[in-house]
């Protein structure tokens, strides 16, 4: 058959099968011996649901198992391609925060305009996910996926672009300095402010232990974003960041998770003329657990120097190093603490609500800054919303946000926003 009547009738299988509420197989025929099938996942074989369930990602924004599936006739290898498309109506009142996303960290000082409206369709998420078993890669999975947060919000940007098999995982994903697991449920894309998320380009091993336990190691590719001046530049790195976690569950919905991370950070010293390095760590302690039937209580604390890059708010000020105003020509690691707690509480099969409450704080060490200053130093994150889940592909929510922002020099400033989002995954 040719290529080109190969599609149509493809393209024709998929339009019937989006017609039909029982979908039924579509068969595109051919000389040769490996044919494929274009099925709802519901018609798959046990084993290609199973691995698209078990490698789904927990973080709320995170896509659901595709709807359709191309499948070879035995139903053990399966590309998935699937997504959601999602806006969000924002606005601001009595403060606003400069971005998008709410980040207490970008409440800007001064300023005559307190109210701020924006709509937001860049974080819609188109991805297509490979997954199958074999005898020599076990249970495997090919995934990428990006939204449209790329330059000015018009571009497609990259997400996630990894290869899983025998517990390695091997390309751009979530780092492991973190719990996924525990991230609440938010309209906002950002999440609490003391929340450690990231994504890293890394290889990276994970193993599951006997009665709940499962570990991960990882070499991630460092980025490093700090302050300088005219005796200081940030230079090329020279050693791989190092995560580490062990997690413990006893359900499918509770577990407690420790983590931590050791970075080396390279910068030049332009008065000795030569490169230098400040070591960089991080500990994570998080949980997430069922409190009755309809409860869920979650909350993540990250303590550490140097470790900017992870924390949604302190990513925004670029302090994973900065100067050390008693040495010239010297970079320090600051100490900076994040946390949040929060419940879930489910009213109905198809309706919940959450609310959550976090900080972010950088503390000043060897006299940095080195005078009352506009630098960030204490944040804090209030969020409550509701969901529903008109169908099982429709989502709709609304929100309430308050940030508060302290500087080094006393400072206040706050802000609030409402959200509303419609959801419709595919």
């Amino acid at each position: 058959m040719k290529t080109w009547l190969k599609s149509a009738v493809l393209l024709l299988g998929m339009g019937m099968v989006s017609a039909h509420s029982q979908a039924q197989k579509v068969v595109v025929e051919d000389n040769e011996p490996n044919s494929v099938m274009f099925v709802s996942i519901d018609k798959a074989g046990d084993e290609v649901i199973r691995i698209m369930n078990e490698t789904q990602s927990p973080r709320f924004h995170e896509p659901k198992a595709p709807r359709f599936l191309l499948t070879d006739r035995k139903g053990q290898f399966a590309l998935g391609i699937g997504g959601y498309v999602k806006t969000t109506a924002e606005y601001d009142f009595n403060g606003i925060s400069d971005n998008v996303d709410f980040y207490p960290a970008l409440i800007p000082r001064g300023g005559l305009v307190k109210n701020q409206f924006q709509l937001d369709a860049t974080t819609s998420t188109i991805f297509l996910k490979l997954v199958g078993h074999t005898k020599l890669l076990g249970d495997f999975v090919v995934y990428t996926a990006g939204n449209f947060r790329g330059g000015s919000g018009k571009t497609f940007e990259l997400r996630n672009a990894y290869a899983s098999f025998l517990g390695f995982t091997i390309g751009y994903d979530y780092g492991s300095f973190m719990d996924l697991g525990n991230v609440p449920a938010t309209i906002d894309f950002a999440g609490p402010n003391g929340l450690s998320i990231y994504h890293a380009t890394q290889i990276r091993y994970e193993r599951t232990l006997a009665q709940g336990f499962k570990a991960g190691i990882g070499v991630e590719m460092p980025v490093v974003d700090g302050l300088t001046n005219n005796n200081l530049s940030i230079s090329t790195q020279r050693m791989p960041n190092f995560p580490a976690y062990l997690q413990y569950s006893w359900n499918k919905n509770s577990h407690v998770r420790v983590a931590g991370i050791v970075r080396s950070m390279t910068y030049e010293d332009l008065v000795a003329n030569k490169a230098e390095s400040e070591v960089g760590w991080g500990v994570l302690a998080s949980a997430t657990f069922h409190v009755g039937s309809c409860l869920q209580l979650y909350g993540q604390g990250v303590y550490g120097r140097g470790i900017a890059q992870y924390m949604n708010d302190m990513s925004m000020l670029n302090v994973d190093i900065v100067p050390n105003p008693e040495k010239a020509g010297k970079m320090e690691v600051l100490p900076m603490v994040g946390w949040f707690g929060g419940l879930q509480y489910n009213i109905s099969p198809k309706v919940f609500i959450t609310g959550t409450y976090g900080q972010s704080r950088l503390y000043s060490h060897n006299g940095y800054p080195a005078e009352a200053s506009e630098q960030y130093r204490y944040g804090q994150y209030l969020v409550t919303n509701i969901f529903w889940n008109v169908t099982s592909n429709l989502q709709v929510g609304a929100e309430y946000l308050r940030g508060w922002r302290t500087d080094f020099d006393g400072d206040k400033r706050h802000a609030n926003r409402l959200n509303a989002a419609v959801q419709y995954s595919f």
